[in-house]
């Protein structure tokens, strides 16, 4: 009970000077930190080139598609690594090491077949 308790405790101490610190460097920044404000300061930054067009342009629909169907199979990968990771082990179980094959099929057949939806529906062209 008191070894649970203790680990409490740290964990407050911690979250405790973590945000004393945070605030005191945001404090000590607008106190100390140096204010010379120029045009040139003010302006928008582009990776090193001056902007060429207003940040409200519009962008084709295909552009966020593609980013959220990146995303999608992007996040729905990552869940092999888990699975690979421990199917080693996995097969020294009787019967559990071929279950977790065939449902890791059965995922990755349901991600191949939105990926081949996507695709026929003609959302990954640019055209």
């Amino acid at each position: 009970m008191l070894s649970t308790q203790l680990g409490y405790v740290s964990i407050l101490t911690v979250l405790i000077v973590v945000a004393i610190m945070g605030a005191a460097i945001l404090v000590l920044n607008s106190l100390i930190g140096p204010k010379r404000p120029s045009p040139v300061k003010q302006s928008s930054f582009e990776c090193g080139s001056d902007p060429i067009s207003s940040a409200r342009q519009r962008f084709n629909v295909k552009f966020y598609l593609v980013a959220i169907f990146f995303i999608v199979f992007d996040i729905e990968s990552v869940f092999l690594y888990p699975w690979a990771g421990m199917f080693r082990d996995l097969l020294v179980e009787p019967g559990v090491g071929l279950m977790t094959l065939v449902e890791m099929f059965i995922f990755i057949g349901i991600l191949g077949g939105g990926l081949a939806y996507v695709w026929r529906r003609g959302a990954l062209d640019w055209e």
